[in-house]
């Protein structure tokens, strides 16, 4: 069959900070796609500004670079794909393998292949692709090559690749520094047989193999992405499996039900370095950006209007952690930042707080996010919204937050499943690096989680990895716990690794809600009464209401108090007037620690100003009524 000698279609695979975008960055700096004169950002493929706050990447996004054979040889394209490293993106991780032929595996050269590693490689041995292990930041001080190497394999035959797969070829490498070898340097080096990444080129052009196609063939273009533009509307961004596309060209567009309607494509775009450019053509194995198709679905299919024959549908993981997002329904509705009404005005105008347009922006997610869910619930303000774990939900409402939306979040949950007549729920494989003596502490931490420990190995240089099956359930909230018994210095890493039968009763928050009894403005005398009681969460001056949580009790029950208490003035001089004491700084708690901390009776209210958490029911009254029918009920 033909093939076609000019293109490569690669993916890059690895654990979160494994270095991966670092790298592409380097492959576009070599292959000259950018001007002597040109300002170039680190992580340039990173172009959200949640990606660059964070530091992961969370969009799949692909780049081209042309690469220029040292033999003299006509230019390749290589397209390559930059996929998020974290599990809880895995639906964009999936789409990215649709739309390649070879992976590249990024491990760390200290950290070895850590679940996430699994995770992606695990998809690209399923789709049956062949691998190039890269072992990345060999510089590293505590590097140890040989046994990350040796790890690896392990990691191979645990996943049972095939004779092919496991034949893999290894490159060593330093992408920050831009140098790659063929050759293994020593512990804590950069490669000293090379100044840049021309062995990486070169194992890519011999390992990835070209497109193969049938020069009969009929047109087949598979729908892997979508973007946005404001002049040309939804693009789809797509690759050729066979025939050709062309500007102008009228194809039948295979929706996602097997219904078909012929369209016609407006702007063809091919990618080069960072930019798309206006093309005339697209044929097998090309990577392109099609327009004038507005309502097209990731996973659909553009076909010969003659002979039209649908591709398989892109199938992604089964969702496993829900949280219900609607409207905000706090008595600060549309209010600002502080609360306060006279800079509500200005505020308001551009606040999104109705059903209308919280739902319409969960529905646009959707176009784009094949791992996400939408269901109703029995409220027509609120959703239940399911995705693969907290941080990508997470992502989402932050995103919705900045556009504007005003929200209620309620606690994150599990998605069950019914197996066999029993309840089953999600489990994932955790694996966490902390040094010996915080050994214990963690081992207590994952036991009252129900966690079973699965490995443990020391590698003896006072650090220890242990691997724990873990119900979904106990890992929420568990992060914010584990830094602070760990001191700061683990590291923990989760995957899902399936379902199992239902663990029992789990009670991961032993500390009751400090909530505040009345509306009004939080004062530094009252906060100075309230320390003792437990940890506060607001600044004096915040403005608070009814329901309210203001902080985190110290005993297991939650209390009722007045934060807004002002010191009562007299004319009379107290004996005491000149003792001071100060207010002990409050605990600030981001919006996924505030999901973290939330109880079952909990919710989160998130403007564009502020994170605050409340009771579902704000009423004082109400809930001690509901408390005591609960308790006689029992």
């Amino acid at each position: 069959m033909p093939t076609r000698h000019d293109i490569r279609n690669v993916a890059i695979v690895a654990h979160v900070d494994h270095g991966k975008t670092t790298i592409v960055d380097a492959m576009l700096k070599q292959a000259g796609a950018f001007a002597a004169h040109q300002h170039l950002d680190d992580r340039m493929m990173d172009s959200n500004d949640l990606e660059r706050e964070k530091g992961i990447t969370i969009l799949a996004k692909n780049t081209a670079v042309k690469y220029h054979p040292k033999d003299g040889g006509a230019p390749i394209t290589i397209n390559i794909i930059d996929t998020p490293g974290h599990a809880d993106f895995g639906g964009e991780v999936e789409r990215g393998l649709s739309m390649v032929d070879a992976v590249v595996l990024l491990v760390d050269a200290s950290e070895g292949p850590l679940p996430q590693t699994r995770f992606v490689l695990r998809k690209a041995l399923q789709a049956k692709m062949p691998v190039i292990l890269c072992i990345n930041k060999t510089d590293r001080p505590d590097s140890r090559i040989d046994d990350v190497v040796n790890e690896t394999y392990d990691l191979f035959l645990d996943l049972d690749a095939d004779e092919d797969q496991i034949e893999f070829p290894i490159v060593y490498a330093c992408g920050r520094d831009g140098v790659a070898s063929l050759t293994k340097p020593e512990d804590g080096t950069v490669p000293a047989d090379s100044d840049n990444l021309e062995p990486f080129f070169s194992t890519i052009l011999e390992h990835v193999p070209a497109p193969v196609y049938d020069e009969e063939a009929p047109l087949q273009a598979h729908v892997t992405n979508l973007d946005a533009d404001n002049f040309l509307g939804r693009i789809a961004l797509l690759r050729v499996e066979q025939g050709e596309l062309r500007k102008g060209q009228t194809v039948t567009w295979i929706k996602r039900d097997g219904t078909q309607s012929n369209v016609r494509i407006t702007e063809l775009m091919m990618t080069e370095a960072l930019t798309r450019k206006p093309a005339e053509v697209a044929g097998p194995g090309d990577i392109c950006a099609v327009a004038g198709i507005p309502d097209i679905m990731i996973g659909e299919t553009l076909a010969d209007p003659e002979n039209p024959i649908a591709l398989p549908l892109i199938s992604v993981d089964e969702p496993a952690i829900s949280m219900t997002i609607g409207t905000n329904t706090s008595p600060m509705v549309g209010r600002g930042g502080s609360g306060k009404g006279a800079d509500a005005k200005s505020a308001v105008k551009d606040r999104k707080v109705t059903a209308r347009q919280v739902k319409d922006r969960l529905d646009r997610e959707l176009i784009g996010n094949v791992s996400l869910r939408v269901l109703d619930t029995e409220r027509p303000d609120a959703w239940e919204v399911q995705g693969r774990g907290e941080l990508a939900l997470a992502i989402l409402v932050e995103q919705m937050r900045r556009e504007g939306f005003e929200l209620t979040i309620g606690k994150p949950q599990v998605v069950t499943q019914e197996i066999d007549g029993k309840v089953h729920e999600p489990v994932e494989r955790m694996t966490i690096d902390v040094p010996e003596e915080h050994m214990g502490a963690v081992t207590q931490l994952m036991g009252v989680r129900k966690g079973r420990m699965d490995n443990m190995s020391n590698h003896g240089s006072g650090w220890v990895r242990m691997e724990f099956v873990v119900p979904s359930r106990g890992l929420i909230g568990f992060r914010t716990e584990f830094l602070t018994n760990t001191r700061g210095t683990g590291i923990a890493h989760s995957i899902h690794e399936g379902h199992e039968p239902w663990f029992g009763q789990l009670v991961t928050r032993n500390n009751g809600s400090l909530v505040a009894d009345r509306a009004g403005s939080v004062t530094p005398f009252a906060m100075i009464n309230l320390q003792e009681r437990g940890v506060l969460f607001t600044d004096p001056g915040t403005e608070v209401y009814e329901g309210m949580i203001v902080g985190e009790n110290s005993r297991s029950d939650d209390m009722d108090v007045n934060i807004t208490k002002e010191k009562k003035l007299t004319n009379m001089r107290a004996a005491s007037a000149d003792n001071t004491e100060n207010v002990i700084p409050p605990r600030k708690l981001s919006l996924e620690q505030s999901l973290e901390f939330c109880r079952d009776d909990e919710c989160v209210e998130v403007t564009p100003e502020a994170v605050r958490i409340r009771k579902v029911v704000l009423d004082q009254k109400e809930r001690s009524r509901t408390a005591s029918r609960a308790k006689s009920a029992k």
